[in-house]
């Protein structure tokens, strides 16, 4: 599938801002190239998606386009990259670099200046750029990104969203005319994914080439072209309509099917949208009973319910009473929180960064200690146990799973936990081998942890925690930075897990995450508890989800607007055949 390039009034073919000729890379080391003989162009001011499984080649393409590979990231390079009219190979990094500029999946790895005005004027400094021409173009990139003012902030002070747009801004002062984003939003709310797509659609407007590298399908339903890579060579280029439909092809590169158009797809419906309204209309053309469906009216604002309050007869596995805590010498980051967790629970904890989710986990699992209130676990006050006490109850699995690996195996990583209680010999193999089997990974029992996929070390973090049998799992963001494979995998885990009787406590930013696996939501807002209820009840929450900055799935919202409430591409299906 191939796009035809892009012909202007008069015929001629549009100016390629980019074109790559049988880029093959093979890593240092390595047997199978992480790139194959591939080749596209992209014309000037257009924007096309990549797409592709974990280990795909999108970020090792992306190195390609500015130098970092072959120059940084050694191996065996073999093909042609122009930019312009100029062979990429004839520039110094440094000059491919104000060429294509690039901003990485971790951006905060880009940022370790002071302040925003020195971190926007340090790569400037890098090309021996004129100090007058410097302050000349630090107004425009932060104008840009709709930072101006913020010069003399610290950039550590920063929301992840101005985080991610001050990476941004370092790369628009050298003006390249091509910028490359590798997952732009990860691991920010969607508030923050909000700001990052709408200056991608300004810098689009303007001109600027763009190679956006994404996960989330969803996000790139608006590019001019998709990309899909799968084993390091191209399988797909062409507008989103034809890429995004051909649902077989993207399930074998473990793409995942933009919820609207999986919909479309599961009703026989053969449209291709990128809106509610435009899926809500292809649905009411086909199914004319359904087009004087009256939306689902909003959910009036409830209190936040207590554990009680849901029909639970035993008391909480946990209880969180009257919680306050500021760090030393700062505001208060959580405010009078009270939660009550019971066995066998699936609750998810949402809400923009910086509200207080991963402090509440912290308070939960003994990490830090409340300034006032309490934590009960089991009915025992948490100040009076020591941290291994609760790790027996309580297990917790960081949002970066290389935080907490540091074994040489995936055994010895496992084993690490119940050997530190004293566990003997035998009760030890025979807890990592149920373990590692349960994660699917008892063939990388001797395999260095580090050099497994990420959503493999996920899995031995889990592991590891699972080894000492709590009653109660807390999961920081479990599926960022997976592909589609990695996260149903991740989270079929996870609710076999809960199947089994563990309380399960997911943190995230995803709301189709939310919508599908979740039985219960807990949103905060600045260090409060906003909202405590059934998700269904949740997403019928207009007035907190707006204040919150939180939209409910566009699945959920196509429900609404049909007459109904459904989490799942399969129930509003369902609903759809019931009711035509």
């Amino acid at each position: 599938m191939k796009t035809e390039l892009q012909t202007t009034a008069e015929g001629s073919v549009a100016e390629a801002a980019l074109s790559a000729s049988e880029v093959t890379f093979v890593y240092h080391g390595a047997t199978v190239p992480a790139l194959r003989s591939l080749s596209f162009e992209q014309r000037r001011g257009e924007m096309i998606g990549v797409m592709g499984a974990s280990g795909a080649g999108k970020s090792t393409l992306a190195k390609c386009l500015n130098r970092l590979i072959p120059e940084f990231e050694g191996g065996e390079f073999r093909g042609i990259i122009v930019i312009g009219k100029t062979r990429l190979d004839s520039l110094r990094v440094c000059e491919a670099a104000a060429q294509v500029g690039m901003v990485f999946q971790d951006f905060e790895a880009q940022l370790f200046c002071t302040s925003v005005e020195l971190e926007v004027a340090f790569a400037m400094e890098q090309v021996g750029m004129d100090r007058a021409e410097m302050k000349a173009r630090l107004g425009p990139a932060l104008e840009a990104v709709g930072l101006p003012g913020f010069e003399q902030r610290d950039p550590t002070s920063l929301s992840g969203g101005e985080k991610q747009r001050l990476a941004i801004a370092s790369v628009l002062a050298l003006r390249p005319s091509i910028i490359v984003l590798d997952e732009p939003t990860t691991d920010l709310d969607p508030e923050g994914k909000a700001e990052v797509f709408d200056l991608i659609a300004k810098l689009r407007g303007q001109g600027l080439s763009l190679i956006v590298i994404e996960h989330e399908s969803e996000e790139l339903l608006h590019a001019d072209r998709i990309v899909l890579l799968r084993q390091g060579g191209i399988v797909a280029d062409g507008p989103p309509a034809a890429v995004m439909t051909n649902f077989n092809l993207l399930e074998q590169c473990d793409v995942r099917l933009p919820g609207l158009n999986r919909v479309l797809h599961l009703l026989g419906i053969g449209a291709h949208v990128s809106d509610v309204d435009a899926a809500h209309e292809a649905i009411v053309r086909a199914f004319p009973k359904l087009r004087n469906s009256r939306p689902a009216a909003p959910a009036a604002m409830s209190s936040p319910k207590a554990g009680s309050d849901r029909g639970f007869a035993v008391a909480p596995l946990v209880e969180v009473v009257d919680l306050t805590f500021a760090y030393p010498g700062g505001a208060a980051v959580l405010q009078h929180i009270g939660l009550e967790i019971h066995a066998g629970e699936f609750l998810a904890i949402v809400g923009q960064n910086g509200s207080g989710k991963t402090t509440l986990a912290k308070h939960i699992v003994g990490l830090l200690q409340p300034t006032a209130g309490r934590v009960m676990l089991e009915g025992r006050d948490r100040a009076t146990l020591h941290v291994a006490e609760t790790a027996r109850e309580v297990g917790y699995v960081f949002q970066n799973p290389d935080h907490q690996i540091s074994a040489a195996s995936v055994w010895d990583e496992v084993a690490f936990g119940p050997r530190n209680f004293g566990l003997d010999a035998e009760e030890l193999d025979r807890r990592c081998l149920e373990v590692l089997d349960a994660v699917g990974l008892l063939d990388a029992r001797d395999s260095d942890p580090f050099l497994l996929s990420k959503g493999e070390r996920q899995r031995v973090a889990v592991a590891s925690v699972l080894a000492l049998r709590p009653r109660l799992l807390i999961l920081d963001e479990p599926t960022t930075g997976l592909d589609h494979r990695e996260q149903r995998r991740m989270m079929a885990l996870v609710q076999e897990l809960n199947r089994n009787g563990i309380a399960i406590v997911m943190i995230t930013h995803t709301p189709w995450l939310v919508a599908e696996y979740a039985k219960r939501v807990v949103l905060m807002r600045k260090g409060r508890k906003l909202f405590d209820g059934a998700v269904e009840d949740f997403f019928a929450q207009d007035e907190i989800l707006a204040r919150s900055s939180f939209r409910a799935p566009p699945v959920t919202r196509l429900a609404r607007k049909l007459g109904t409430l459904a989490l799942t591409p399969q129930s509003l299906v369902d609903w759809v055949k019931e009711m035509a």
